[in-house]
């Protein structure tokens, strides 16, 4: 199956065209076997949205080593719109990740290594920061990747600081983002940060995904997190903790319905799930929490009876430890404009 992204009409310039006064950024794609190809679609409808609503934000570009067509590890084809070579220089520099970083062509890292530092921006969608990690541009920052890569990645390069859980993570001109679709939230948050919120939101609503997840929300949900347990009992815990956040929560009421002592209960909820219960159920009471937030309408104080934290303060308390933000701030920031409050 054979895709085109880019437009190959357009040449390469060595400064950007300024359009009724606002520069045109650049977004150049870098392209090589084995990409994912999501890592590279999604960014580019959000940034292609975005020049649709702001025409001449944005010219999109995407180059391969050599300019041939590359496979990507789901067997669709890309035509890359010019060689590395021949590449414009790039305001945004975005690197995806997939298959082809296990087996980094030591050209393009070198290629990496010698023009993302150019760059006003240099990003990376999933392993895409193995690519900056081998060249050597992630040395002393914090970043992240794919979860399943992140151990590999420090343990690889001890010069990084990785952070496993962020979506994505910024660090001065460096933005690097998790594994696959964060790279889409990555996007917005550059598309709302040069065009602002208006033109992110409506992108977001054309592309049917919410305007932007926080970059420090955690990769997966708390169902994903942990580990589905072996046992029907556990199992169903693991069910009735999602279905009540605002339930009896502790060890010795969930040991119970497990019809286990709570000490057994709390080492073999820990063994089959990768958690302890009380980590798991501060997960839950979150994401339900944070889900409220986003979706209704309704006042601090009823959504932290609803989600089990008993006072707003203790809500906020916890929303400041692990997000970074107060839950009403949460709301401005990551809510839909238009909702209704």
């Amino acid at each position: 199956m054979a895709g085109k992204v880019g437009n190959p009409s357009l040449r390469p310039s060595s400064r950007p065209p300024r359009i009724d006064g606002m520069a045109q950024r650049t977004v150049l794609v870098v392209l090589f076997d084995g990409v994912q190809s999501l890592d590279v679609t999604g960014p580019l409808e959000v940034f292609a949205g975005a020049e649709k609503h702001t025409p001449g934000s944005y010219r999109l570009r995407t180059a391969s080593l050599d300019g041939a067509p590359v496979r990507t590890s789901s067997g669709l084809s890309l035509v890359p719109d010019t060689a590395l070579t021949g590449a414009p220089r790039a305001h945004t520099l975005l690197v995806p990740g997939g298959e082809g970083t296990r087996r980094s062509d030591p050209r393009l890292v070198e290629w990496v290594r010698g023009h993302g530092p150019c760059a006003a921006r240099l990003v990376s969608v999933c392993t895409g920061a193995v690519l900056l990690a081998e060249a050597g541009l992630l040395d002393g920052r914090r970043a992240t990747t794919h979860w399943a890569y992140c151990a590999q990645l420090a343990r690889d390069h001890p010069a990084v600081r990785v952070e496993a859980d962020p979506i994505f993570v910024r660090d001065g001109q460096v933005a690097t983002s998790a594994g696959v679709t964060a790279g889409i939230d990555l996007a917005l948050a550059l598309v709302e940060e040069d065009l602002g919120r208006d033109t992110a939101l409506t992108v977001a609503r054309h592309l049917v995904v919410f305007l932007r997840r926080p970059g420090n929300q955690a990769q997966f949900s708390a169902q994903l997190t942990a580990q589905t347990a072996h046992r029907e009992p556990l199992r169903e815990v693991q069910q009735w903790i999602t279905e009540h956040p605002a339930g009896d929560l502790t060890v010795e009421a969930l040991a119970v319905r497990a019809a286990l002592s709570p000490r057994h209960f709390a080492r073999a909820f820990q063994a089959e799930t990768g958690m302890s219960p009380g980590r798991y159920v501060d997960r839950v009471r979150l994401e339900h929490a944070r889900r409220l937030l986003e979706d209704t309408a309704d006042g601090i104080a009823q959504i932290a009876r609803a989600s089990g934290y008993g006072t707003p303060e203790a809500m906020r308390r916890a929303f400041l430890r692990t997000l970074g933000a107060s839950p009403a701030e949460y709301r401005r920031r990551f809510r839909p404009a238009h909702a209704t409050t």
